[in-house]
């Protein structure tokens, strides 16, 4: 499955367009984690916890978006956007959204 951020991919031709497919994904943080992250604050420098929590999340949006494109019978996701939202203390959202298409292989 081809993933990109691009409305076009070179090279290839687009020969159908399934629709907009989309992975959520809503994560719980530790409250240790949530402990460690606040002294990396304090001290300054990056929160490693937090960068894993977000890529997780991150991959797993992306993967539940490219599993719906393919049920629909597509071999790529072009125009993908990733949001990253907070729902409120300790919990957050990952949305992956796209366009399932079919390229010519």
């Amino acid at each position: 499955m081809i993933i990109t951020t691009t409305s076009t991919l070179q090279g290839k031709e687009i020969v159908e367009y399934y629709g907009v497919v989309s992975g959520e994904v809503i994560m719980g943080a530790n409250v240790v984690r949530d402990f460690l992250a606040g002294i990396t604050d304090i001290i300054g420098g990056r929160s490693g916890a937090y960068e894993s929590k977000l890529n997780e999340g991150r991959e797993l949006a992306l993967q539940e978006m490219s599993e719906k494109a393919r049920r629909l019978g597509a071999n790529a996701v072009i125009g993908v956007d990733l949001d990253f939202e907070t729902l409120r203390e300790g919990m957050m959202i990952v949305v992956a959204t796209g366009t399932a298409v079919r390229v010519k292989e």
